[in-house]
């Protein structure tokens, strides 16, 4: 897994590089002091994924990976904040980041984060977990009701499973369907609901009552 590591903290960027250096399969393979000079190294060098810090001067994190995901094959992207932030946590969901890890706990969280980036899945901890329902919950408040869904009953089926957490074999095993007839329902439901990841999904899957928040 080759990573581009960008962070305005020269101490930060080592201490990230050294836990995820650990691993034998990861690589820091780029490091960037801000938003900007992320966004100019992938243009010069191939990554796997992205650790972008939401604040960095001249372009934040944020605004790093508005711009990477525009990108034609953009690299998976994981947030990283000193700050439990309700507001950057759904806002870089919304960009296509693949999570956002705390650095109060990045020596618990980031290598797990990373590996669950590049499978495909989101990020969630659990902080952000209960942000998630209490956007149900306002919603609920709110009087927001969920369209119906335009799933068939067997997208319905993978869609639960997914939001529960399931990996795509256990999935094909439970269904009795192939791992590749998973990834095709999978591709469908995204498509047709205009989403990007499994948070997204599992948001959706609460609020069509396909799952319990």
């Amino acid at each position: 897994m080759r990573v581009l590591l960008a962070d305005d903290h020269a101490l930060v960027r080592r201490g990230v590089r050294l836990i995820l250096e650990q691993q034998p399969d990861i690589e820091v393979v780029a490091e960037a002091a801000d938003g900007a000079e992320a966004v100019a190294l992938l243009r010069q060098q191939e990554v796997d994924l992205v650790v972008l810090d939401i604040a960095m001067p001249t372009m934040t994190g944020l605004q790093a990976a508005r711009e990477i995901a525009r990108r034609r094959e953009p690299p998976r992207i994981l947030m990283l904040s000193m700050h439990d932030n309700e507001q950057y946590f759904f806002e870089a969901l919304k960009l296509g980041a693949s999570g956002y890890v705390l650095k109060s706990v990045v020596d618990e969280d980031l290598v797990e984060a990373c590996r669950a980036a590049m499978r495909g899945e989101a990020f969630v901890y659990p902080g952000a977990m209960g942000a998630i329902v209490r956007d149900y919950l306002d919603r609920l408040a709110r009087g927001d009701r969920v369209p119906e869904t335009v799933l068939t009953p067997r997208e319905d089926e993978v869609l639960k499973l997914i939001a529960e957490g399931r990996s795509t074999r256990e999935i094909a095993r439970f269904l009795t369907i192939s791992e590749k007839t998973v990834e095709k329902h999978r591709s469908n439901i995204l498509a047709r609901l205009g989403m990007n990841d499994r948070t997204q999904l599992t948001r959706y899957a609460i609020r069509a009552g396909l799952v319990e928040p």
